[in-house]
């Protein structure tokens, strides 16, 4: 019943081409053997794949579905040849990176022109993305390496702390609040907030700092990252409270940092497979990352971080 590769190529050939000649041409191969190769391969399905009308071959419902699983095959093939060939044109390999969105904006893009710099025969690829998407291109060994400053449950991945930095407020300059050095909750009931839902990741942390205060988040805006709240903090529609990683992505001039009392640390983590070794390209690269991170003066130990924390 099982198909070898040979067997498989012929009729992918044939459904492709739509005649046995065509087939011929495309694997340079005889059409008394393609036509060998086709009928041995369905004695072994079972079932006709092609059905002859009018000098034509027609493929047959069974042979429609059986090439859709083909493609599959040949997709993943593709795949692999691209690989090989990156690693030939690339010869010191190819290095895979995932971020959250926060340390996507400068953070990282910093880290891979330094790296770069040192190893210019590298391939690299880069994305930041959201939580459950960056979780899984790890998961599924898309990616080498992921950055984010969300916690990561999983009994397969590691994480460890890259760097920290705090939940600050930001806003336009000439605002009251520019004018203070240090922040409280109370200082910012008086004036519009950009916040998130309050569900997500930040949502929470604001609703947390809010509720130890003794206050309600009222949030005049509610945007789905800190990049949409700097964004609309700097167009002059209210204050925000955002991350350190992410608000250093925009130039000094465009907006007023100030700490706030009682905010949380956040952490930006490495996360990795946990029974895999990290190659030697994702380690050069998150030596160069830890460095940016020290300059940066978001430096911390080397240790792993609980989910929790």
């Amino acid at each position: 019943m099982s198909l070898n590769l040979r067997q498989i190529e012929v009729f992918r050939a044939v459904m492709i081409t739509g005649s046995i000649s065509g087939a011929s041409q495309l694997l340079f191969v005889s059409q008394p053997a393609i036509s060998r190769l086709l009928s041995h391969t369905e004695a072994r399905v079972g079932f006709a794949l092609f059905e002859r009308i009018k000098g034509r071959l027609y493929a047959t419902p069974e042979a429609k579905k059986l090439f859709r699983e083909v493609e599959h095959v040949y997709a993943g093939v593709q795949r692999v040849n691209e690989l090989a060939r990156d690693l030939q044109e690339n010869r010191e390999g190819i290095l895979n990176i995932v971020s959250s969105p926060s340390v996507g904006q400068m953070v990282i893009p910093q880290a891979v022109a330094a790296f770069r710099a040192r190893h210019p025969n590298v391939k690299i690829t880069f994305q930041y993305l959201g939580y459950t998407p960056l979780v899984e291109r790890i998961l599924n060994h898309q990616a080498d390496i992921a950055v984010t400053i969300l916690p990561v449950e999983h009994p397969n991945l590691e994480m460890t702390s890259l760097g920290t930095g705090r939940l600050v407020c930001i806003c336009p300059y000439n605002h009251p609040l520019s004018r203070r050095a240090t922040l409280s909750v109370a200082d910012l009931l008086p004036y519009p907030l950009i916040s998130y839902d309050r569900s997500s990741p930040f949502g929470r942390m604001v609703g947390d700092l809010f509720e130890a205060a003794g206050e309600t988040v009222r949030a005049a805006v509610e945007v789905g990252s800190p990049q949409n709240a700097c964004s609309l903090v700097q167009a002059g529609a209210g204050i925000a409270l955002v991350d350190e990683f992410s608000v250093r992505s925009w130039p000094a001039s465009q907006l007023v940092v100030r700490p706030v009392q009682g905010t949380p640390t956040l952490h930006a983590n490495l996360v990795h497979p946990r029974f895999e070794p990290m190659s030697q390209l994702a380690q050069s690269f998150v030596k160069v990352l830890r460095q940016l991170m020290k300059s940066e003066g978001f430096a911390t130990a080397q240790v792993p971080v609980s989910a929790d924390a």
